[in-house]
């Protein structure tokens, strides 16, 4: 392999590329570009990538078996037909607020989903984070500004996630059997005086923690006692969201995007937008399906 550092995975340029998520069944990375409206699919490592427009604001994505995914939009829970791309409501959330839209949610090993809302002009903490079983949400935290970095320790029995305060990752105690909080979070990581945001992050199958740093151009490694024990450069400065692939998760993919930049900022980064892969071996994990 290459210094570390990342390759472009994708050269498809994404306003807003976010939620990526690994599918071993079929080999294909989904990912979003959430201001665009589109889902993004490509087999690993080297399928075209495809575009598939959506009605809505999409931010994320999970398997509910092999013909079915649910996808996280700005007005609820969708099911998508993967072979038609169809979708389907198939339960509301926060469909009565126009001014927010969903944000960063991921399956626990349980098989629920916590997933992250937030105000579409990211200027006050408008959003929530809930968790999701079988047909039933529960809100989880309310007073949340950009809720980010939610992933889980590989048995399940801790959760994390942003968007309290910034630029901390919280942690919190969870029941491994459904994936609901117990307690309350306390701090992981408080990384206020680096530079950035912390974005979207995984967990590895070593329980280290995995924090696309936006702002930072740079994936940021954590141990499970919240100790920075590596950073891996990304040719992007706001990287925003990791997902383990390949056919044994020994791989990261991490999107980026542009937003928020005009045609200066955007010339001094011109790999803006892309989905990128690091040029590192890790032990990662795939993520369960998610229980509808």
């Amino acid at each position: 392999m290459a210094a570390e550092g990342a390759t472009i995975f994708s050269d498809v340029v994404c306003e807003l590329g976010e939620g990526p998520a690994y599918d071993p069944a079929t080999g294909k990375l989904f990912w979003f570009d959430i201001v665009g409206k589109k889902l993004l699919e490509k087999k690993f490592p080297d399928g075209p990538t495809i575009v598939h427009d959506l009605p809505v604001m999409g931010s994320a994505i999970a398997t509910i078996d092999a013909e079915r995914q649910l996808l996280v939009a700005e007005d609820g829970l969708y099911v998508r037909d993967i072979k038609t791309g169809r979708l389907t409501l198939h339960t509301a959330l926060e469909a009565d607020n126009p001014l927010n839209r969903s944000n960063d949610a991921r399956v626990h090993p349980s098989g629920s989903f916590w997933i992250g809302t937030m105000a579409k002009d990211e200027g006050s903490p408008a959003g929530a984070i809930y968790w999701f079983s079988r047909g039933e949400i529960r809100r989880l935290y309310d007073k949340i500004t950009v809720p980010n970095s939610i992933c889980f320790s590989p048995g399940g029995a801790t959760a994390y996630f942003t968007g309290k305060r910034p630029n901390i990752i919280h942690r919190v105690d969870c029941d491994p059997s459904t994936g609901f909080p117990i307690g309350e979070p306390n701090v992981f990581v408080d990384s206020k005086d680096a530079d950035g945001w912390v974005d979207g992050s995984v967990v590895d199958a070593d329980g280290a923690l995995w924090n696309a740093r936006w702002g930072g151009a740079r994936v940021d490694a954590y141990s499970p006692a919240g100790q920075l024990v590596r950073s891996i450069p990304v040719p992007a400065q706001q990287s925003s969201c990791p997902a383990f692939v390949g056919p044994d998760a020994s791989r990261i993919a991490v999107t980026s995007a542009w937003k928020g930049k005009d045609a200066a900022a955007r010339a001094i980064d011109p790999e803006a937008g892309k989905t990128f892969l690091l040029d590192i071996e890790v032990r990662g994990r795939f993520e369960p399906n998610v229980q509808i």
